[in-house]
């Protein structure tokens, strides 16, 4: 009897918990061991983060909760404050993991995901940016998304949407897909040459209205280099020589390079400014912008005339080979904006005692006039060196000859550059597809002019073409020998782009097949009759038909993808391959009439696919 006992009960628990999915196993934290090293920081929250997979959505469906989806990155300051306030909170884990399905995602794994979300909390809230924490139902529709808020504001939101979704499910769920971002399918008039141009007009007239005209770049509060978008005006002047804009773009990379964007003791440029001044930088660097910027300065250098632009260039390549190359030859993600002690900015910044503790008293005077280091410091932990005197303008002010001024500013320099290497600064080492594709066709920039550059190129390429292509498809990400991520529309079109950029240079027939092979890729997987897909298997509703994809902090996938494939049909007599990027190139007209600040790299697909010769 006590045999059967014990049978029975068991198989009566089990029978129970199949009817009830409420009594199922409790979630469990999932990220401990994950090789993203953003994902991984959270392997020791309370909360019991899922990953965004088919299986974590069905437990959604399963149990009738709502998704609780929180995107980040490692070098986000406001995502590491929100775990450590909220995440690492027990009464806050407690209250998501009894109702709902708590699920952590790094952006830079899942950049369709992201942009998807994204594009949902700007249309229907007006918010940007991260951490983006979106509630979507379990078939997949994203409900309401919101950004950082202190604990005690973040429950009640947690208690508010939760009370909503227990008293008035089905009214929610029709709200959620009343919302859903509607698919359009591309239209196609017939481009031409003038089409084109109208559009390249829109382009410039928009930008030129929204410029600070004063203090370089776009917008009132917070600066980004909006890279993809100066890129395009630089061309524009290039092809159409316009005063307005040569003012414009000479005013944006001056102050972008002498003000707080730049790190001027270790090189390379920082995410963005939180003011319109461009002095108080988030301190985070991605590889993206610098290879973006890199790319940018030494173009500037040409069109604009000015030697100093490519020194700045050829010092960001520098930077990035210094700092962001590991040992496979392949580009890491990031530098965390925090210090080894949890300091924002702690690795950039210097107080008075740090200062005196490093240079000497001739070496102080100087170096303060020179970096802008004098007066109250405007961070809690010092000063951020800066650019805000010449050599001559410095002499004259201390009254001394600039040779001699010279010397003791190379002199500070060094030994604070010394004394800065000791100081630890957390490291993003994923390797991803996308952000490595813009790596090479800033490096094949640099290769022009400078064999170093050339040998790194070639490098990454062999990186390109044997870890993160399997010679059908692309993976996403590579840490320390491990793939991983959602591979999308982004890190085809912008690893073709850098292939093809390689082609040019190398010259070789394999190096342009190659291309070829992953632009045709890119074409069957993320393009149809609906028009452009971010990814291939979304998990949210209403994924397929955007007809245009817009810019960002990079430029728009779709835009730079018919780029590379014309240029590769040109090379190769490709006509199948043109006709393809043809026809997506005759698409967009109306997003780009209504928003056309967001759509350069679009717009420059255009003008090629129309034949207007490039500067």
């Amino acid at each position: 009897m006590e045999t059967m006992r014990a049978l029975v009960i068991p198989i009566l628990w089990l029978l129970t918990a199949l009817a009830n999915p409420a009594v199922a196993a409790a979630l469990e934290n999932n990220l401990q061991k994950h090789p993203s090293p953003y994902l991984s920081l959270h392997g020791a929250d309370p909360v019991a983060w899922q990953e965004w997979n088919a299986k974590t959505v069905a437990r959604a469906r399963q149990e009738g909760k709502l998704l609780y989806v929180s995107i980040g990155y490692f070098s986000c300051h406001w995502c590491h404050v929100m775990q450590r306030e909220s995440y690492r909170n027990a009464e806050i884990a407690k209250y998501l993991n009894a109702h709902f399905i708590p699920v952590k995602v790094d952006r830079e794994l899942d950049p369709a995901l992201d942009a998807r979300l994204i594009e949902f909390a700007e249309k229907t809230r007006g918010i940007s940016g991260w951490p983006l924490n979106a509630f979507v139902t379990p078939d997949g529709h994203p409900l309401y998304a919101t950004l950082y808020h202190p604990p005690s504001e973040f429950l009640k939101i947690l208690m508010r949407i939760e009370q909503l979704w227990k008293d008035d499910r089905t009214q929610l769920v029709q709200l959620a897909r009343h919302e859903a971002i509607k698919p359009t399918g591309p239209g196609r008039p017939r481009m031409d040459r003038a089409q084109a141009r109208t559009h390249a007009r829109q382009v410039v007239d928009e930008a030129l209205k929204q410029a600070d005209m004063f203090q370089g770049g776009f917008g009132e509060q917070s600066k980004f280099p909006q890279v993809p978008l100066l890129g395009f005006l630089l061309s524009e002047h290039a092809r159409n020589p316009d005063p307005r804009l040569a003012e414009f773009l000479t005013m944006t990379l001056d102050v972008m390079a002498r003000n707080g964007l730049q790190d001027h003791l270790g090189g390379g440029f920082f995410r963005y400014t939180v003011d319109p001044s461009w002095k108080t930088p988030h301190f985070e660097k991605m590889l993206y912008d610098n290879a973006q910027l890199a790319a940018l300065y030494l173009d500037a250098a040409h069109v604009l005339g000015r030697e100093e632009y490519r020194a700045i260039g050829r010092r960001t390549l520098d930077f990035l080979l210094h700092e962001f190359r590991d040992a496979t030859g392949g580009f890491i993600a990031a530098l965390s904006a925090l210090d080894d002690h949890g300091v924002e900015g702690g690795a950039y910044l210097w107080s008075e005692p740090q200062l005196k503790a490093v240079l000497n008293r001739e070496e102080l005077a100087a170096y303060r006039g020179y970096a802008g280091m004098t007066g109250a410091a405007p961070f809690d932990n010092g000063w951020l060196p800066l650019q805000s005197a010449t050599i001559a303008e410095l002499a004259i002010l201390l009254g001394r000859d600039p040779a001699a001024v010279e010397t003791l500013v190379h002199s500070a320099e060094a030994k604070l550059r010394d004394a800065r290497a000791r100081r630890g600064l957390p490291r993003d080492t994923k390797v991803l597809a996308a952000w490595n594709g813009l790596a090479l066709s800033a490096l094949v920039l640099g290769a022009r002019e400078d064999n170093r550059y050339r040998e790194a190129a070639q490098s990454l390429h062999h990186v390109l073409a044997t870890q993160l292509w399997d010679g059908t498809q692309l993976v996403r990400s590579s840490v320390a020998g491990t793939t991983g991520g959602q591979v999308s529309l982004e890190d085809y079109a912008y690893v073709a782009a850098g292939l093809t950029d390689w082609a040019v240079l190398s010259g070789r027939d394999g190096d342009w097949q190659l291309a070829r092979h992953v632009a045709r890729t890119a074409w069957q997987r993320f393009y149809g009759s609906r028009g452009w897909r971010l990814q291939e298997n979304s998990l949210l509703a209403a994924e397929d038909g955007q007809d245009v994809v817009s810019d960002g902090p990079m430029p728009s996938p779709s835009g730079l993808l018919i780029t590379a494939s014309l240029r590769i049909a040109t090379a190769l007599k490709d006509s199948s391959l043109r006709r393809q990027a043809l026809a997506a190139a005759n698409s967009g007209h109306r997003q780009i009439s209504e928003n056309p600040f967001w759509h350069a790299s679009v717009v420059a697909a255009q003008l090629q696919a129309a034949g207007v010769k490039p500067p």
